[in-house]
């Protein structure tokens, strides 16, 4: 585990979708050097056995540098691989009945299971995620982002709205960028997630030194 989430401010993706040529790993240890506090795996259309391959070799890595690894949608293997977090959609938890996030800590395991994050994109999403006690929630897309073209961004009202309402750790999402950063934060916004600006960059420890700078 690493920094308790009210000390979190930069979340990083290793997405499957951006990775090309380059190795799980090598990506997990450039974020890491840049100052990323957790990093998201996603790979949303690898199967389940690849997603495990894919966390093997990055879990490792974040270990050794103190950083939190969350998995997306994937409760089972969250659990197997020993993962800080798991990370699920409205579709993923509501959608398959859930309404509690102590649902999916049978009683019967008493090893530390993976603490849960849900998305939101609208202030009812967020008021019925944070009654399911999960650790944090996403608030977005902020903006049009290429890693979920058809989603509506939900602009800086719903992020002037968490900051003024939300009390657990939230996390700014969607198209965040070095030249909208200021906005988010202007808008209230204290911890931002980052997929496509930081792993598009040349640098990707750089990249990640720029967004923790300003944070």
């Amino acid at each position: 585990m690493g920094l308790p989430l009210e000390q979190c401010r930069l979340y990083t993706f290793i997405d499957a979708a951006y990775l090309g040529s380059r190795q799980p790993a090598e990506i997990a240890g450039q974020l890491c050097d840049g100052g990323s506090d957790l990093i998201q795996l996603r790979a949303k259309n690898a199967s389940a056995a690849e997603v495990c391959r894919l966390a093997g070799q990055i879990k490792p890595v974040l270990d050794n540098a103190g950083v939190s690894l969350v998995i997306n949608d994937h409760w089972d293997i969250a659990c197997k691989i020993g993962a800080d977090y798991c990370h699920l959609g409205q579709e993923d938890f509501f959608g398959a009945g859930l309404t509690d996030a102590a649902e999916l800590r049978p009683l019967e395991i008493a090893s530390p299971l993976p603490l849960v994050g849900l998305s939101t994109h609208a202030p009812a999403q967020a008021e019925q995620a944070i009654a399911a006690h999960p650790a944090y929630i996403a608030i977005g897309p902020i903006y049009a982002t290429p890693t979920k073209p058809t989603a509506v961004p939900v602009t800086l009202d719903y992020v002037r709205w968490a900051a003024a309402n939300v009390t657990i750790p939230w996390f700014a999402i969607g198209g965040i960028n070095l030249t909208n950063l200021d906005a988010v934060l202007e808008a209230g916004a204290t911890r931002i997630c980052v997929v496509s600006a930081i792993l598009n960059a040349p640098n990707l420890a750089e990249a990640c030194r720029k967004f923790k700078q300003r944070l």
